[in-house]
């Protein structure tokens, strides 16, 4: 015969005794009127005070009629005892509700950060903050997908790395008047992806107030801006506008010195397109717009020959840098624009940017032949930003290279910069090469370049650009021509 386990049978006997009171009270449930169910907490909790109210009283009025059984001090605190016992449930009841809406509002934020955290991560916008000194204080984790970036990485960084400041300054100077001066809508920039690369966004924000009223920095949103199809109405829009630009000759040129770094005289100048009407489109987007359209060349032919005819009033003898794309180098109008300027070729550096891929440098290479043999010079642009601009450097073997002004920045402070410039340094002595260092800044970069050899330098701590004729007239004073081109 089989003996019963002991642990069976207990567990059984409680699962038995857990069904019956599960039972029980579904019937008091059943018996209770619906009615009474529905009573809030807080009449509940006043029958439950009005209990212990009467009940003080039960032991305390007895006491007021019959002196026999009053009893010295304890007579004189009856009606504190029935306040104190009132408080009780009060004081239960309070605390209760208390900790019910804090975790009310704890499961509130959690869902609403977990509702912030989804849109951050599935919005095409990008969720960005900088402060007054133009240092990244917040960035969504769309700044991945967008420019290549992780938050991690911009937060604490400049916003110089993936915008320059002077297009944004330029842009928001550009904007339509609107009522509201502290906040931009549509900005049309050009943010610098992490493989050198160009991305084309509209951005809007505010700028962010501290509590005494001045302004502490700036927050807001960006999207990529999507290459329009030729049927799309967004093409057809920018067709307009830019045939209207170019018809219209609206294109001014304003130089930037470039200067000698052993003496500080002014050795060249380069040509940077301005757009009086961008509407809040800086110089780069008007491009990149254009190339979207298939009128690049338009527009860059244009800038080329307002960039010629403008140079005639620099002072002599210092070269003139003026960008284009490889695709224009091919077109035959820009040796007819040259030939027909008022530079002479000697004194004309054409630098060829990263707008876009190139595919056959033969081709470009017999492209640009003509143009070398006439004179001008090439100069590769942004070195260093991208993998691009290597090639460009190895395969066109250029008169100046240019080094970006990402690795220029913080060279001073910063060894994967200074150890990249120095490698730049020493192969543009082994090619015979010019090298510009752009982006300077500062005094402490300025001194670092110099240490390392580089033999000219461009920025703002050197020059800014500049629209005024009165401005290019006084590098008149420090031109030295010849002394290292």
């Amino acid at each position: 015969m089989q003996m019963p386990d002991p642990v069976t049978g207990k567990a059984r006997n409680q699962a038995a005794v857990t069904r019956e009171r599960v039972q029980r009270l579904r019937r008091i449930r059943k018996v209770l009127p619906a009615d009474i169910r529905r009573i809030p907490a807080g009449c509940w909790l006043a029958l439950v005070v009005l209990a212990e109210v009467l009940l003080a009283l039960a032991v305390r009025v007895p006491s007021l009629f019959a002196p026999e059984i009053r009893g010295g001090a304890s007579e004189r605190l009856w009606v504190l005892d029935i306040v104190a016992l009132s408080l009780v449930p009060i004081v239960v009841f309070a605390a209760i509700q208390l900790n019910r809406q804090r975790q009310r509002e704890r499961a509130q934020a959690s869902e609403s950060s977990g509702y912030i955290e989804k849109l951050m991560r599935t919005s095409r916008e990008w969720l960005w903050a900088v402060d007054h000194n133009g240092t990244i204080t917040f960035s969504s984790p769309m700044c991945g997908p967008l420019i290549g970036y992780t938050p991690s990485e911009l937060v604490g960084s400049p916003i110089g790395l993936v915008l320059d400041p002077a297009d944004l300054a330029a842009a928001l100077k550009s904007q339509p008047v609107v009522e509201d001066e502290s906040s931009f809508n549509g900005l049309v920039l050009v943010c610098r992806h992490r493989d050198g690369s160009r991305v084309l966004m509209e951005v809007t924000g505010h700028t962010v107030y501290g509590a005494e009223g001045t302004g502490k920095g700036f927050e807001g949103t960006a999207r990529a801006l999507d290459s329009p199809s030729p049927s799309d109405r967004a093409a057809e829009r920018i067709r307009e506008r830019v045939t209207a630009l170019v018809s219209g000759q609206g294109i001014v040129t304003a130089f930037q010195p470039i200067r000698c770094l052993r003496s500080g005289t002014v050795i060249g100048a380069e040509a940077l397109s301005r757009f009086p009407t961008s509407d809040g489109t800086t110089t780069e987007a008007w491009f990149m717009q254009a190339a979207s359209i298939g009128m690049e060349a338009e527009m860059e032919l244009l800038a080329l020959r307002t960039a010629l005819h403008t140079a005639a009033a620099l002072p002599r003898g210092i070269f003139v840098a003026i960008n284009l794309s490889p695709g224009v180098c091919l077109d035959p109008r820009v040796l007819e624009s040259i030939s027909q300027g008022t530079i002479h070729p000697s004194g004309l550096v054409l630098e060829v940017t990263e707008r876009q891929k190139v595919d056959d440098y033969g081709q470009l290479l017999s492209a640009l032949a003509p143009l070398r043999s006439s004179g001008v010079r090439v100069a590769i642009d942004d070195a260093g930003a991208g993998f691009a601009s290597m090639q460009h450097i190895v395969q066109l073997k250029p008169d100046l290279i240019k080094l970006d002004r990402t690795i220029i920045r913080d060279i001073d402070s910063d060894r994967s910069h200074r150890a990249l410039g120095a490698a730049i340094v020493g192969f543009a002595a082994e090619t015979a090469a010019l090298l510009v260092a752009e982006g300077i800044e500062t005094a402490a970069e300025l001194d670092a370049v110099t240490t390392l050899g580089m033999t000219a330098g461009q920025g703002y701590f050197l020059g800014r650009p500049s629209l005024e004729p009165v401005d290019w007239a006084l590098w008149q004073d420090t031109t030295q021509p010849g002394s290292v081109f």
